[in-house]
C-alpha cells in the first residue's frame, strides 16, 4: 500500500503534466496591434491604395507605378474615367503630392474620395481643363461657402447626382465640391480644413472610404503623371 506522502508526490506530478501538456496544445494569445493614428505619415512608401474606373467607353491607359507614382494617358475625347493613388480609408491627412497634369478639354486633378452613411463624393479640386467644376447652368450646382486654405481660396459647392454610378452601386447621392481659384499642379492639401469646412456649410460627410490624389477624364484627351507622398521640390 502506498503510503500519504507517496500519493501526494504522484498527484503532484500528475498535475505537472497535465498543465504542460495543456501549455503546448492550447494556442497561445497573439500580441494585439497597436491603434494607429491615421493621420500621421506613418504608412510604408508600398502601402498606396491604387483605385481606377472607366465608364466602358473612355480611351484611356492607367500605369500603375511603384511607391505612389501613376501615370495616365486618354485620347479619343469620348468617355469619362477616374484614376489615381492613395489611402483606404482616407479621412483627415496631409496630402503631399507632384508631377504634371496637361489635359485637353474636361479634366480635374482634385483629391478624391467617397464617405458612407451619408453615401457621398467629393472633389478638392487643384486643377482642371477647359471647365470650371460647378460652373454650367446644367450643372444644377449650388455655392455654400468659401475656405481660405493650403496657400488659396477653395469655392464650396454641391450638386445632387441621380441614378448615377457608386460605391454602392447605382444611387442617388450628393456631391461635395471645394475648387481652388489659384490652380496648381503640386503642393500639400490638409484634407481635415476641406472637410471641416464642408461640414461648417451645413454638408454632412459620413465613415470614410477610399480617397486618392485623382486624375478624371470626360470626354477630352490628355497626361497626367503624378507622385503621390512627395512635394515639388522648391
Amino acid at each position: 500500500m502506498a503510503r500519504p506522502s507517496q500519493i501526494s508526490l504522484l498527484l503532484a506530478t500528475l498535475v505537472a503534466f497535465v498543465t504542460g501538456a495543456l501549455a503546448t496544445v492550447l494556442p497561445q494569445p497573439r500580441p494585439q496591434p497597436q491603434p494607429r493614428d491615421i493621420d500621421l505619415p506613418d504608412f510604408t512608401a508600398d502601402s498606396f491604395y491604387s483605385s481606377f474606373w472607366n465608364d466602358g467607353t473612355a480611351k484611356v491607359k492607367y500605369n500603375n507605378g511603384p511607391n505612389g507614382k501613376y501615370s495616365v494617358d486618354w485620347s479619343g475625347n469620348k468617355g469619362n474615367f477616374v484614376a489615381g493613388k492613395g489611402w483606404n480609408p482616407g479621412g483627415p491627412r496631409v496630402v503631399d503630392y507632384s508631377g504634371t497634369f496637361a489635359p485637353n478639354g474636361n479634366a480635374y486633378l482634385s483629391i478624391y474620395g467617397w464617405t458612407t452613411n451619408p453615401l457621398v463624393e467629393y472633389y478638392i479640386v487643384e486643377s482642371y481643363g477647359t471647365h470650371k467644376p460647378c460652373s454650367s447652368p446644367t450643372d444644377d450646382a449650388e455655392q455654400k461657402g468659401k475656405v481660405t486654405v493650403d496657400g488659396s481660396t477653395y469655392e464650396i459647392w454641391t450638386k445632387m447626382r441621380k441614378n448615377k454610378p457608386s460605391i454602392q452601386g447605382t444611387a442617388t447621392f450628393p456631391q461635395y465640391w471645394s475648387i481652388r481659384t489659384d490652380l496648381r499642379v503640386g503642393g500639400t492639401v490638409h484634407t481635415d480644413d476641406h472637410f471641416k469646412a464642408f461640414v461648417a456649410s451645413g454638408l454632412k460627410m459620413g465613415r470614410h472610404s477610399y480617397m486618392i490624389v485623382a486624375t478624371e477624364g470626360q470626354d477630352s484627351n490628355g497626361t497626367s503623371s503624378i507622385v503621390v507622398g512627395v512635394a515639388p521640390s522648391s
